[in-house]
């Protein structure tokens, strides 16, 4: 069994993504690791290619920031990483920039994937989250929050990255996939105060005009931490390779976890209460076939 890994990053360096941390982290279980890196303003190609490992193998690609439309430029990217996999291999484990997994999790995918390598109506593993949120200490759970994704799929034509790279599909229908238990940890909201308006703001264009960028994100806007839902005190380990970042963490995040609550609505209300009780999700979006 032969597995890849692939990724696609632009810009690390400005936005602090620990792009090298998620790589490190599948790293062990990966026979080669696909990175597409994007032209970019800062030293992100001279970071990957410090990488300590002849398994990583680099294609320089240059984004059209005219894909704008529900961030498709995201996809396209990604699919170009997926297209650079040696064909040998079996399986793909996609990480994104923002994410990592924890050691301990590893060997769970590995043998998931040696579980399922010859039962070809498998076609992905899907993964649990938990979104870090302000700090490495909260993470927050609310249904504005996704709970599952796929990040290993098999290495066969057809597959391609979904809408804004968040999933995939195959001939455009759903990947029928296996649930697995491990779960990928997602930093992309733990960031110093000013580091939000910088997201935000040209995040954003990834998905909208500069002019609809400009007036909602202008030099006024300051982030308030609306989006998060309910912040829960994390009391387990972050991955070993995440470590050193975060003993460098030179921001205090001094938001009182108690005071930030979900949407008031009374139907919103219900539905948590139906969640926190059953597991089940009402209306919750699946970009696949759970088999």
């Amino acid at each position: 069994m032969k597995v890849a890994g692939f990724t696609i990053v632009r810009n690390a360096i400005k936005y602090n993504y620990p792009i090298v941390e998620a790589i490190e982290s599948v790293l062990p279980i990966c026979d080669e690791f696909i990175v597409a890196v994007g032209k970019s303003e800062d030293q992100t190609l001279e970071l990957i290619k410090s990488i300590k490992s002849d398994k990583i193998k680099i294609i320089e690609t240059t984004w059209d920031d005219s894909l704008r439309e529900g961030g498709k430029v995201l996809a396209v990217e990604t699919n170009k990483a997926f297209a650079a996999i040696s064909k040998d291999m079996d399986w793909c484990f996609y990480i994104q920039g923002d994410e990592g997994v924890h050691e301990k999790y590893l060997p769970i995918v590995k043998k998931a994937m040696q579980d399922n390598l010859q039962n070809n109506k498998v076609e992905g593993l899907l993964f649990n989250y938990k979104h870090f949120y302000g700090s490495y200490d909260y993470y927050a759970h609310a249904r504005n929050w996704y709970r599952k994704e796929i990040r290993v799929v098999r290495n066969i034509p057809g597959i391609t990255s979904y809408k804004d790279a968040q999933g995939f599909r195959i001939n455009d229908r759903k990947l029928n996939v296996k649930q697995i238990d491990a779960e990928i940890y997602h930093y992309g909201w733990v960031k110093p105060p000013e580091g939000y308006t910088l997201k935000f703001r040209d995040f954003n264009k990834l998905w909208h005009s500069d002019e609809v960028v400009n007036q909602k994100f202008n030099e006024t806007y300051t982030f308030n931490y609306e989006n998060a839902g309910k912040l829960y005190l994390f009391k387990d380990s972050h991955p070993k390779v995440m470590q050193q970042r975060i003993n460098q963490v030179n921001w205090k995040f001094d938001l009182d976890p108690t005071k930030v609550k979900a949407k008031s609505k009374v139907t919103y209300k219900v539905l948590d209460w139906i969640e926190k009780f059953t597991g089940y999700r009402f209306f919750e979006y699946k970009n696949y076939n759970k088999i």
